[in-house]
């Protein structure tokens, strides 16, 4: 089962809920694994002692362009629907602008004259990593530079393979490709929210996309005691189920801020944690078939 930890904004708590699962799910002895999606800014291995396994890179073809043999007749500027390729036919200009090409190959069809060839371009690393032996945690890292991290992020999700029984997917923040692409392979979305204006607007705009995409979801509401009551009052009238408060704490701050498991020392949350995983799972464990 797969169990993505997702928020409409960054900064709610999503990766402090990700690796507090993921820990409470191995010390209880579950088949475990942490794929780490929110590749522009990936941190989840901070809070864990891990050894390296294998590190792999994502590249993607980009279209090269032989000038003697391009006739500048302008088919493959018309085909790109991305704007990556440049032309000024008088001028026997035609460029190629590789931050904006997203690998599709239409160029290469449009091309009736076999001047297009294609060349591999780094857009960041997979690296998966073991903890007491066990390949657990995979995270997505994109180059610096690169325009999306989606390539990188469908790289990750393919080294799962059937290596644990739950997979935890700590999706990056907003609702854009990135967040799609990593709750779209979910058979659940946790997310993950606040009791403010922003997090409210921000969770409203995240429940619309996932039902757009027939995704179940359910809500953590992180750092309760500030703001207002507006969010339990959506929650309330949309039927989205309320999944577990968590208060806001500095205890919990300053843990999280040094690296620290909270579920590691407060056995009431792990067991909230835990509780709420179980839940879950014998709700829409088979939630694929029901699909």
């Amino acid at each position: 089962m797969k169990i993505a930890i997702a928020s409409g904004k960054g900064g709610t708590g999503k990766t402090f809920i990700a690796t507090n699962i993921f820990y409470t799910l191995l010390k209880n002895d579950y088949r475990a694994m942490l794929v780490d999606c929110d590749a522009e800014a990936p941190n989840s291995i901070a809070f864990f002692e891990t050894k390296l396994v294998k590190e792999s890179e994502v590249t993607q073809l980009v279209p090269v362009i032989n000038t003697d043999s391009c006739t500048f007749c302008g088919k493959c500027h018309e085909y790109c629907n991305y704007n990556a390729i440049f032309i000024l036919p008088p001028m026997k200009i035609i460029k190629v602008i590789e931050d904006l090409c997203h690998g599709c190959g239409a160029c290469s069809v449009a091309c009736k004259t076999g001047a297009i060839s294609e060349k591999p371009v780094s857009l960041g690393k997979v690296t998966v990593y073991s903890t007491k032996g066990l390949p657990v945690l995979i995270e997505a890292r994109m180059n610096i530079g690169v325009m999306s991290p989606v390539p990188v992020i469908k790289a990750a999700i393919r080294q799962i393979e059937n290596q644990a029984d739950i997979i935890i997917l700590d999706a990056p923040p907003g609702t854009s490709c990135p967040f799609i692409q990593t709750v779209a392979s979910a058979d659940y979305v946790i997310l993950v929210t606040e009791p403010t204006p922003f997090g409210l607007s921000d969770l409203k705009q995240s429940v619309d996309t996932l039902r757009k995409i027939n995704k179940p979801c359910g809500v953590f509401i992180n750092r309760t005691g500030l703001g207002d009551n507006n969010v339990w009052k959506y929650l309330s009238n949309e039927k989205i189920p309320l999944l577990l408060e968590i208060p806001f704490k500095k205890e919990i701050a300053g843990l999280y801020s040094r690296g620290k498991i909270v579920a590691e020392t407060d056995s009431f949350f792990a067991k909230q944690l835990l509780a709420v995983l179980e839940n879950i799972n014998i709700q829409h464990g088979d939630c694929n078939n029901q699909r």
